[in-house]
């Protein structure tokens, strides 16, 4: 399932002339469970952070931690600026709830954002800080159950395969 799509989508011979072209490391692009977990993660907790260069972000993570960076790329994207409005307001509101804060009186316009950034602020990184750690952990966990849960099937899949010969 998972697994068998990474590995798939590893082999393309397109994606293979893009990685002789320009010697892309292996440790980069590899396609086994703790890389495609570990750029899961990295790519959630900085997706879900408001600031500008996400991606630059994780471009420059590469030497320092070893994952799989179109992953980690692809994954940041799930805040787009389609998503963005929505993330960010459910980030401020639980931050707002856990510091027992309510600013009343939102409205969606650069003037209103501009005058109460400074309110917005504190609220508002509380909540990243909180869904970024659930939800990163969350994907990391849950890339690692369904790929260990496909190797056992693929394994199962063989003995059967096995003893019906």
């Amino acid at each position: 399932m998972v697994r068998n799509f990474f590995k798939k989508l590893h082999a393309h011979p397109r994606l293979e002339k893009i990685i002789k072209k320009y010697k892309i490391p292996q440790a980069h692009i590899g396609v086994n469970r703790k890389n495609i977990a570990r750029a899961v993660f990295i790519g959630i907790f900085i997706g879900l952070i408001p600031m500008p260069g996400q991606m630059i972000v994780i471009i420059a993570l590469i030497p320092f931690v070893r994952f799989n960076a179109p992953i980690a790329l692809f994954t940041v994207w799930l805040s787009n600026p389609f998503t963005m409005p929505f993330i960010y307001y459910i980030e401020y509101a639980t931050g707002s709830f856990f510091l027992g804060s309510h600013l009343s009186g939102v409205h969606m316009s650069v003037k209103w954002f501009s005058e109460n950034f400074k309110h917005i602020f504190i609220p508002l990184y509380i909540g990243t800080l909180f869904y970024s750690s659930v939800l990163s952990f969350m994907g990391y966990y849950l890339v690692n159950h369904l790929w260990r849960r496909s190797v056992r099937k693929q394994k199962s899949n063989n003995t059967k395969q096995r003893l019906d010969k």
